[in-house]
């Protein structure tokens, strides 16, 4: 077994390293004047189980450095090349909600496949069905197996879980279900694309505790205006659960300006290194020692089910 990380999801991969007590794989990336780059091993990788760390999110070049690894490996005669993606990009693209777009969620599983990857490991896909896009095995990982267990030690009173809109409400279900609370449901109405219009809540917000779960946060809008909401109806205090911190645009100015009281997320993806930024708000959980539970358990054909939680 080998572990090699690309670029961007270098920080993570060194924990999943750590964790597993295996040292990280050694490669580098060559890059040309003109941007072009051509990752490379540093060590044999011949008949080795190979599993390559990155997360996906923006720019493309985080997607075309996984594929250019998964090829190298391949081609350096790995057994097997299993690509792990703590955040699977392009996921919200999962179907044609419009006439004449692409589903580009399904175009980069087909370009994972035509790379020669032989399974993916990610967490917290946009949609589940997602899954099913794939010609080869999928390890959907779960973040609730790090967030349920520190919202439990809270020990909050009157607790409730909302989701941000009707399609989070099966995840605010089985979070709900697990710390035994009600569930609130916010009801969004969309402008256009990372632009929301309104929102209401349906469900009993007064005097509760709510804890707002989610898959990601990208600009932050549609979960700020939510917490603003339920603190107008009432709410005790609000927090959010987010696995993927994707905060493009002004999401870390509208997190600290809004009611919310904390935002949790995963370390899928690596926060803003910009001091500027204001992180008071944002706690930050790993999901390193998940990943590297399932990635032992898997290159030794163990059954990985009971690390599942949600």
């Amino acid at each position: 077994m080998k572990v090699f990380a690309c670029r961007s999801s270098r920080p993570f991969a060194e924990k999943i390293a750590k964790s597993l007590g295996i040292d990280l794989g050694e490669s580098d990336v060559l890059t040309f004047s003109d941007g072009e780059f051509q990752p490379s091993f540093n060590e044999s990788v011949r008949g080795a189980t190979v599993f390559i760390v990155q997360s996906t999110f923006p720019p493309v070049d985080n997607l075309f450095e996984l594929l250019l690894m998964i090829d190298a490996a391949k081609r350096a005669s790995a057994y097997s090349v299993i690509a792990v993606m703590p955040y699977f990009g392009w996921a919200r693209q999962d179907r044609k909600d419009k006439p004449r777009v692409s589903i580009g969620a399904k175009l980069v599983a087909n370009v994972l496949h035509a790379a020669g990857c032989d399974r993916v490991m990610t967490c917290d896909l946009h949609a589940d069905q997602i899954q099913g896009f794939f010609d080869f095995p999928v390890d959907h990982i779960y973040a609730s197996t790090i967030f349920l267990p520190y919202l439990r030690d809270l020990k909050f009173d009157n607790i409730a879980i909302a989701a941000p809109d009707m399609g989070g409400a099966k995840r605010a279900n089985a979070y709900a279900r697990y710390l035994q609370c009600p569930v609130i449901i916010c009801h969004k109405s969309r402008e256009r694309a990372n632009v929301v219009g309104s929102i209401t809540a349906i469900g009993d917000v007064e005097g509760k505790n709510v804890i707002i779960v989610d898959d990601m946060i990208d600009t932050a809008g549609t979960l700020t205006k939510a917490a603003n909401v339920l603190k107008e109806m009432g709410a005790a205090s609000v927090r959010a659960c987010a696995t993927h911190a994707v905060f493009s645009g002004n999401a870390y100015e509208r997190i600290a300006e809004s009611s919310l009281e904390e935002v949790i997320v995963s370390d899928t993806i690596p926060l803003s290194d910009d001091p500027e930024k204001d992180k008071s708000k944002i706690t930050v959980l790993s999901m390193a020692e998940t990943f590297a539970s399932i990635i032992e358990k898997v290159y030794n054909y163990e059954p990985i089910s009971p690390n599942f939680i949600n």
